[in-house]
């Protein structure tokens, strides 16, 4: 099944957002290796600076969903003001479809 995780930053953290990034990156790359991880990215805010993150996962379940959001090395650094995780249907431009 799949997840979107969409996480919004603490106001002004970008800099622990960027000084956590290669670990975040490693660890998405971990995921991604696993064949769970279908979409990831940052938000940006108007000056096009990274204000959150969306990941698309895929996950048995919620629980076991919020249990892979929550080792999101930017979710154990304090990054994120909110995380939601939604049940996702990908259902235009799928490639796995």
């Amino acid at each position: 099944m799949l997840f979107a995780v969409i996480c919004a930053d603490k106001p002004d953290h970008l800099n622990l957002r960027m000084e956590t990034r290669p670990p975040h990156v490693e660890w998405l790359n971990g995921l991604n290796a696993a064949g769970q991880l279908k979409i990831a990215g940052p938000f940006l805010d108007a000056a096009g600076k990274p204000c959150g993150s969306m990941l698309l996962i895929a996950a048995d379940d919620i629980d076991a969903a919020r249990a892979l959001a929550a080792q999101d090395p930017y979710a154990k650094a304090g990054l994120f003001e909110s995380v939601e995780i939604k049940p996702y249907n990908w259902v235009f431009n799928n490639p796995e479809a």
